[in-house]
């Protein structure tokens, strides 16, 4: 059942959100080489708990860690490990949700580990811009599908491959509510956009072919053909007025 929020569940979801976007601006700010995954997700929890706030992705499903960190081909889901240290030409894939006050915010970036290949670049850049028309496709009366069709459409023209196992999700009281939000779909199908839903539109994108599998882990999930993957994600609550990003840092909200 899709979950329509009120103003007040709004207004008290915005700052679950803000926690999450400041948490993952902090982690990004912290990738350079010789960095490892758990000393970022080290920060992200120490943030996270000076705020109040707690770690969405702790202890779900018995996930151990506060974020989720995957390095180049690495779709999702990488643990955070010491052993796991970052070098120049990385692209680092970072995932963050906090819980504030009995709602979730939700968001992911993938950052450049110093300097990357125009290859990287390209795909981050193309992915990234495939999560804004998404989100410009999520609009009051349009459908899912019309959401997937956007950044599927954005990725494929520019010769790479959409994830298809994983997908986004509504986000509320719970990490992950209905409706599902994938990122490939036709235009005029799925669930229709009402105000007051709040989803997490998050491209998953490959340099090479679509396919991924989880390693012995079970969170682990890495692209079948080696081939680089990058993840940007936001909160979106959807309005009259269009679409409101609510995975915004505090110094980047205009006042």
């Amino acid at each position: 059942m899709v979950i329509i929020k009120t103003p007040r569940e709004l207004n008290c979801m915005q700052r679950a959100c803000r926690l999450s976007a400041n948490a993952l601006k902090l982690a990004g700010s912290a990738v350079e080489p010789g960095v490892s995954t758990l000393e970022i997700d080290n920060l992200i929890a120490k943030y996270l708990e000076k705020e109040g706030a707690k770690a969405s992705f702790l202890g779900y499903g018995d996930y151990p860690k506060s974020s989720c960190i995957s390095v180049n081909n690495v779709v999702i889901h990488g643990i955070p490990n010491k052993n796991c240290i970052l070098k120049a030409g990385d692209i680092v894939s970072i995932d963050v949700g906090a819980f504030f006050e009995g709602y979730h915010g939700d968001n992911a970036y993938t950052f450049p580990c110093g300097d990357i290949s125009k290859e990287a670049q390209q795909l981050l850049k193309a992915t990234e811009e495939s999560l804004y028309e998404g989100i410009k496709a999520a609009r009051a009366g349009n459908r899912i599908g019309d959401i997937g069709h956007a950044v599927q459409s954005y990725v494929e023209a520019r010769s790479y491959s959409v994830v298809r196992d994983f997908v986004g999700h509504g986000v509320g009281a719970k990490l992950h509510e209905e409706p599902s939000v994938p990122n490939y779909g036709t235009p005029g199908r799925g669930v229709r956009l009402i105000p007051g839903m709040t989803i997490a539109i998050e491209p998953m994108i490959n340099m090479g072919d679509y396919k991924v599998k989880v390693l012995g882990d079970e969170w682990t999930t890495v692209t079948v053909d080696g081939s680089l993957s990058a993840h940007f994600e936001h909160t979106v609550c959807i309005t009259a007025d269009g679409p409101k990003i609510m995975t915004i840092p505090d110094d980047e909200v205009k006042s």
